[in-house]
């Protein structure tokens, strides 16, 4: 026993030092989950969004029976298409 107390007295400070170097860097991965993980939901939002909104038109179209349908879901692809092309240019 006091063989390993020997040894363990002299390497204490090295390992003490190794615990907080891996102590930090667990905190680090859990920050950075964090913040991966509210991006994510920030984007589930933001698609849940433009669903909600797509399945608000369809419900407007079927239900209003005054309209030309081929023509509204036209019209629709067309914008959807202007949208499109609009968020591919800022992103470049």
């Amino acid at each position: 026993m006091e063989d390993i107390l020997v040894l363990l007295v002299p390497l204490a400070p090295f390992i003490m030092v190794g615990f907080i170097v891996w102590t930090k860097h667990q905190r680090k991965m859990a920050e950075l989950q964090v913040s991966a993980t509210a991006e994510k939901a920030a984007q589930y939002a933001s698609h849940s969004k433009e669903l909600e909104e797509r399945i608000r038109v369809l419900e407007r179209i079927v239900t209003d029976g005054g309209y030309d349908t081929a023509l509204q879901i036209e019209a629709l692809r067309d914008a959807r298409q202007v949208e499109r092309t609009e968020r591919e240019s800022k992103i470049n």
